[in-house]
């Protein structure tokens, strides 16, 4: 099995997490450090990260998570802030986040244990709808709202056509909903940015067919059979 792979059924991150990881040099697989991507792992094998033994899964849990602003998604941070798994207590599993959440945005986050899941939705053809709500300064008009559905250019990339729905607007402010394909770093507030709108609030509401839900901000629950098998079905 594949190094990757093998480290993604581990639990420990996504497969392109985990080559980030192997590269750094905190991998090492019988004693000795590898930053190999080609590297196979055989059942003999005994490989660690910093130092501490992994094995393969073999129960997975998925959850969701209402992220607040101020967490960073990520399971450490070597500038000591806060991170979405401070909100996990009461976890008793090694869980990552799938993807992520600016450290401004808020909203629904998935967090698992099941690499080929995480892999499938952060791939970058992955066709997995993400809804936000959002809010900005100012007015909005159609034409704007057509630029922002047909593709925009947010620096080094152009984004792909999405759903634009304008909730509310006025001269102070707008409320719309956005469902995009993909995930660019800051990509929502780049792609408002570029018509000249300043985004102040910006929450995840939607997964492809998970939904935050009722949960408060800070609150994570376990996937329900429904929305596990949802998931499971992205494998086919």
């Amino acid at each position: 099995m594949r190094i990757n792979k093998y480290i993604a059924q581990c639990g420990i991150a996504s497969r392109r997490k985990a080559e980030d990881i192997i590269k750094l040099g905190k991998i090492k697989v019988n004693g000795k450090v590898t930053t190999d991507l080609s590297t196979d792992i055989r059942d003999t094998d005994i490989v660690s990260i910093d130092n501490k033994t992994i094995k393969v899964v073999s129960n997975y849990v998925y959850y969701k998570l209402n992220k607040p602003k101020g967490y960073i998604t990520s399971t450490s941070d070597d500038k000591d802030r806060k991170t979405v798994i401070n909100l996990m207590r009461g976890v008793h599993y090694r869980v990552f986040p799938i993807g992520r959440l600016d450290y401004d945005t808020e909203g629904l986050l998935l967090l698992t244990n099941d690499g080929d899941i995480a892999n499938i939705l952060t791939k970058p053809n992955s066709e997995v709808k993400k809804t936000y709500v959002v809010h900005i300064e100012g007015f909005i008009n159609k034409d704007d709202i057509k630029k922002l559905s047909s593709g925009v250019d947010i620096g080094d990339y152009i984004t792909r056509p999405c759903s634009v729905e304008l909730i509310e607007t006025n001269e102070t402010q707008s409320k719309l909903k956005v469902a995009i394909t993909e995930g660019k770093n800051r990509q929502i507030r780049k792609m408002f940015s570029s018509i000249g709108k300043e985004v102040t609030f910006l929450r995840r509401i939607q997964i492809g067919d998970i939904k935050l839900g009722g949960l408060s901000r800070g609150e994570y629950a376990p996937l329900n059979q429904k929305e596990i098998r949802y998931l499971k079905s992205l494998k086919k």
